[in-house]
């Protein structure tokens, strides 16, 4: 995997002025580009978009600084169709107009050619297991929330929190397969979205295929397939979202194993009565590399 994201970097490299063909890349290397996007916006703290947005402007202001070239034929280069595109990409990475950069020599916010390493991580094991799970449906109370990468999401707390207690006790009453319990589930993230982008994020439980969904209760279809279930324990949400990360840094560079498509679950095991620490099971969906 670190290969493969190092080739992905060189592919933007080669061809700035177009759109990287990620899918074609991800088949040469054997691979998906859904794996490939998930693992280069973990790894790289922002997605392979805005990644191609800050090279693009870091090399099209060496241009403008050095003159020669117009602005219409700068922008035609870096894949814009018109100044006034090319002027609001320049401006969002730079915090100024091409024209007072050519002008003034800058201010200049460039973006290094990212390289990726394998570190000597991972003294500490991580408590994995696989499970095979046939199709099964996720029931709950489903709403639309920002992306927040570390902390509490205080959305995703006052969609908890609006719920009345009659409801929890009904949803419990509701699950009938793995994982069971109350269930943390997200779905609808593209692979490398930025922090802030929207998901859908359901309060529910794991019920078979076959399990009607009240119809006060949203659903989500879960297809059948293999499952890589990460436990941690300690500070809430910390521990949980630590692991998390590990297994984007540590865990798949190291397993022969990638992401599929699929909504991300968290199982709460056990938890002190004020919820600042957890024993909890990531659920991510996975398929042999």
């Amino acid at each position: 995997m670190i290969s493969a994201l190092n080739d992905l970097v060189d592919l933007v490299e080669d061809r700035l002025g177009e759109e990287p063909d990620v899918p074609a890349l991800a088949a040469t290397l054997g691979t998906t580009e859904y794996h490939l996007r998930r693992m280069f916006s973990s790894l790289a703290g922002m997605p392979l978009s805005e990644y191609v947005r800050r090279r693009r402007m870091t090399v099209a202001a060496a241009d403008l600084v050095r003159g020669g070239d117009d602005l219409l034929g700068i922008a035609v280069r870096y894949g814009y169709g018109s100044t006034e595109a090319f002027g609001r990409a320049f401006r969002s990475v730079h915090g100024a107009a091409p024209r007072d950069v050519r002008r003034d020599g800058g201010p200049l916010r460039t973006q290094p050619q990212l390289r990726f390493r394998l570190r000597v991580e991972g003294s500490t094991p991580m408590d994995t297991r696989f499970t095979d799970r046939p199709a099964s449906r996720l029931i709950g109370h489903a709403t639309r929330v920002p992306l927040i990468y570390e902390g509490v999401n205080p959305h995703i707390q006052e969609h908890i929190a609006a719920l009345p207690q009659e409801a929890h006790v009904r949803l419990k009453a509701l699950g009938d397969t793995d994982p069971a319990g109350l269930l943390q589930v997200t779905d609808d993230l593209a692979p490398d979205s930025p922090e802030g982008s929207e998901l859908t994020y359901l309060h529910g439980v794991a019920v078979s295929a076959g399990t009607p969904a009240p119809d006060d209760l949203d659903a989500i279809e879960v297809p059948a397939g293999t499952w890589a279930v990460f436990r941690s324990s300690g500070p809430f949400p910390e521990a949980l979202q630590t692991t998390w990360a590990a297994t984007a840094a540590e865990w798949f560079p190291s397993n022969p194993w990638r992401l599929r498509p699929g909504p991300s679950i968290v199982a709460v095991l056990d938890r002190a009565e004020d919820f600042t620490t957890a024993t909890t099971e990531l659920w991510l969906p996975v398929e042999p590399a």
